[in-house]
């Protein structure tokens, strides 16, 4: 399972990466292999504003389909629409290609608050 430390995670299995004042969103490797292959990702509007935890949209697979949750509360200032055509980008490059938006956190300081890496192998180790 690929966890990079520059990242922090939400206990719900998606990923932040802090860009600035913005804040790059996706989920983690564990959840994409979780889920298998994904079929479909309904992406949330630009200017949406979630508050954490909130639902950003939803991925589904051949297997089930899951919520992605909004690990910081804010507004939704961009989106992959890249996945649409190619979902697939969830599997094959979860940290890269297959991020799912972005937002600008309404408290940064929220995104230190999510697990680091070691936090997170230890949340999945269980």
């Amino acid at each position: 399972m690929n966890v990079p430390d520059e990242l922090r995670y939400s206990t719900d299995h998606e990923w932040v990466r802090a860009d600035g004042d913005r804040v790059r969103v996706g989920i983690t490797d564990y959840a994409q292999d979780a889920l298998g292959d994904v079929v479909y990702v309904s992406l949330p509007e630009v200017g949406t504003t979630v508050e954490a935890g909130g639902v950003l949209g939803e991925v589904e697979s051949t297997k089930s389909v899951s919520e992605i949750y909004a690990p910081v509360g804010g507004e939704v200032v961009a989106v992959n629409t890249d996945l649409g055509s190619s979902p697939e980008r969830v599997n094959d490059d979860p940290y890269g290609a297959g991020w799912y938006c972005e937002l600008v956190p309404t408290d940064p300081a929220a995104v230190d608050a999510l697990l680091d890496a070691a936090g997170y192998e230890a949340l999945t180790a269980s």
